[in-house]
This record gives C-alpha cells, sequence and structure tokens, in this order.
C-alpha cells in the first residue's frame, strides 16, 4: 500500500512525533510511505531513510499556487492510495484540492478540542464531505468538534495516537542517569514539564504555581523545575522566571531528544496545558511510571484513565496544592498508582496496537 502523510509542518510538537511514529511503523510492515509538510522547517524525521519528506513551500498564501503544483506533481507521480492529513492546515488544503485531484481515500486527523477558532472551525465544517473520514484523538476532542460546527454529530471519529512502548520505557538506572544528566541536581526531587513554549502549555500557570509550592515546601533540598522545548514564548517565560527569582529553581533545557530518560528521572512529571486534544507527553510519562500532575483539559482525563492528579486548567493555586500533594505521597502510593498507569496505557495506546486500526481503516 501506497501511504502519503500530509501535515502542516515538522515542527517539534506531539502531532508531527505521531505522524513519523506511524510513517516508521508503516515502514517496518512494509508499506510504501512519503511525508509531505506545508511550511517550516524540519525538526521532527522519521529514523527510516527510505521515507521521503516532501517541502510543499507554503510559507505565504502568494505561494498557494506554487504549492498546489507541487502537491499534484507528487499526487499524479506517486498515486497513494490513501492521503491522511494532519493538523488543520493540511486537513483544509486536502479537502480542497481534491477538487481537482483524484484521491482515492482522504482521512483527516485533527488534534486538538479546538484547531484554531471559529473561521478554522467553519472551513471544517464547509469542507467535511471532502474527506472520506475524519478523526480526532480523543473522545472530548470529537465532542468539541461536534458544539463547534466543524463537523456534523456523528461525523468524526476517535482514534487514539499510539505510543512507542520500546523507546518509551522506565530507565531503572535513575541514580547514575541522574548524576550523568544533573549531577549538581543528584539530591534534588526533579519535576519535569514538556511541550512547546507557547500559549496552549501555559508555563505561567505552572511557574506561579511552582512559586507558590516552593514558599511551602517543608524540606532542605528545594526541588528543581526542568522545562523541555522551544518555542515563541521563551523570552516572556524567561522574563517570568527572572521577575519570581527563581532562575536557580528552574531551567529551560530547550528541545532535546532524550524526553524518555528525563521522563525516567523525574520524581513528578507536570503538564499545566490550557487546552489538549490527547497530552501525548502524559502518556509518555505514564509509560515511563512517571507519577503525572495534570490540568483536566482537552483529552486529557482520557488519557490518564484515573491515575495521578488532575486539576482545573488556569488555577496556579490548584496546580500548587497538587505538587505539594504528589511529592508527599509515599515510595509504595506512587509505584503502586504508576504501575496502574503503565498498564492503562499499554491496553489503550500501544502503537502497535494503534496501527492495527489506521490500517484497518485504510484497507476498508
Amino acid at each position: 500500500m501506497k501511504i502519503l502523510y500530509l501535515i502542516t509542518g515538522l515542527g517539534g510538537g506531539g502531532a508531527e512525533k505521531v505522524v513519523v511514529d506511524l510513517a516508521d511503523r508503516m515502514t517496518d510492515l512494509g508499506h510504501e510511505v512519503k511525508i509531505a509538510y506545508l511550511k517550516g522547517q524540519v525538526v521532527v524525521r522519521p529514523t527510516s531513510k527510505t521515507i521521503e519528506l516532501v517541502g510543499l513551500g507554503l510559507d505565504t498564501l502568494s505561494h498557494l499556487f506554487d504549492t498546489y503544483q507541487k502537491y499534484k506533481a507528487l499526487i499524479t507521480t506517486y498515486h497513494p492510495d490513501v492521503v491522511h492529513a494532519h493538523m488543520v492546515h493540511a486537513n483544509i488544503f486536502a479537502r480542497l484540492t481534491r477538487k481537482f485531484l483524484s484521491i482515492p481515500k482522504l482521512i483527516c486527523t485533527a488534534h486538538s478540542n479546538n484547531e484554531g477558532g471559529k473561521l478554522r472551525m467553519m472551513a471544517y465544517g464547509i469542507t467535511h464531505s471532502l474527506a472520506d473520514l475524519t478523526t480526532n484523538v480523543s473522545q472530548s476532542a470529537c465532542e468539541s468538534f461536534e458544539r463547534l460546527g466543524a463537523v456534523p454529530m456523528g461525523g468524526i471519529h476517535k482514534i487514539y495516537n499510539g505510543i512507542d512502548l520500546g523507546r518509551f520505557q522506565k530507565n531503572h538506572n535513575i541514580k547514575k542517569l541522574k548524576e550523568n544528566k544533573f549531577p549538581s541536581y543528584s539530591q534534588c526531587k526533579i519535576i519535569l514539564a514538556v511541550g512547546r513554549l507557547d500559549e496552549a502549555k501555559d508555563y505561567p500557570n505552572l511557574i506561579s504555581a511552582f512559586k507558590d509550592m516552593l514558599i511551602q515546601f517543608q524540606h532542605d533540598a528545594q526541588p528543581m523545575l526542568l522545562i523541555a522545548g522551544e518555542g515563541h514564548q521563551r523570552p516572556q517565560i524567561e522574563s517570568l522566571i527572572s521577575e519570581y527569582k527563581l532562575n536557580a529553581n528552574i531551567k529551560l533545557l530547550g528541545r532535546r531528544d532524550d524526553i524518555h530518560e528525563l521522563m525516567s528521572i523525574a520524581d513528578l512529571f507536570v503538564l499545566s496545558s490550557s487546552f489538549e486534544g490527547f497530552g501525548l507527553v502524559v502518556a509518555e510519562a505514564m509509560a515511563c511510571e512517571t507519577f503525572v500532575v495534570a490540568t483536566d483539559c482537552g483529552g486529557v482525563k482520557e488519557v490518564m484513565g484515573g491515575t495521578g492528579i488532575l486539576v482545573p486548567p488556569k488555577n496556579s493555586r490548584a496546580l500548587s496544592q497538587a505538587l505539594l500533594n504528589a511529592l508527599a505521597l509515599s515510595k509504595d502510593e506512587k509505584i503502586k498508582n504508576n504501575q496502574i498507569a503503565l498498564n492503562y496505557v499499554i491496553n489503550n495506546f500501544d502503537l502497535n496496537v494503534i496501527v492495527k486500526k489506521w490500517i484497518e481503516i485504510y484497507e476498508s
């Protein structure tokens, strides 16, 4: 089977990781795969060297016709059996261009409970009939799309994101790993956050909560907050850290390729988002047997499956107290929670199971 994945860009977000993981696994299973991206630089790329990445150059709307011509050439020379588009720009582009191109099957996957306001939701609704199937990454996100009029009632299906459990698993040599990566933090509790430095992740909420938590923390060695990720809000976040005089307690790690190891080191994983479609990093932390404190936004509650601690979004006081409560748990309480969380991930988000679902959809 020939599969073309079409995505808005290949930056460092969760949707991008999902697409390259899907592409790699489909290639492993003997399918022919290409990935086309509309714009931006390639940050996340597949492991397989046989997967061609095709940049379509839609950096501004003035390039739209040239982008269409490149996409048309790709479709007419590659002849994919299925085009699987991801994220709002790619989804709308794939739908509209299908009016002029012969595509046997078009699947459109959204990755959030609201992909960017009324106009985008309206565009989804107007073009809905041009896709053979529209999916989202959680039941909560599907229901949100229905409420917003992006799809008719019953016109969207839930397919969870998959986790590569071969990569995301606990490294039990925590002491050595911690000493190698962060020798100066060997006596500290480590709280880890992972995600792009943008509005959706609401890092100001987290930093405010962490500041309040430190005031109440009763032990000598204060916890460290490590934030892995890059994004346009970095200057504002750095400014806030300085304003709160937390430079010694919070470290911005930038983009990292060792997230699974950071999750093994961390005593807690925290997600402070104001909205999420799925919350891929939460499932990854659970797979690494790390206790999770997260905001109850989008599909995060579904991902956590009753484990960890959930708090309302945009409530730094509740988040601060949840971090304190989590740090106060006994070792046995954490182990029990984390084992239940791991089993939940294995049963619901194993990439191998999710890939089988997609193949059934592609071939149906």
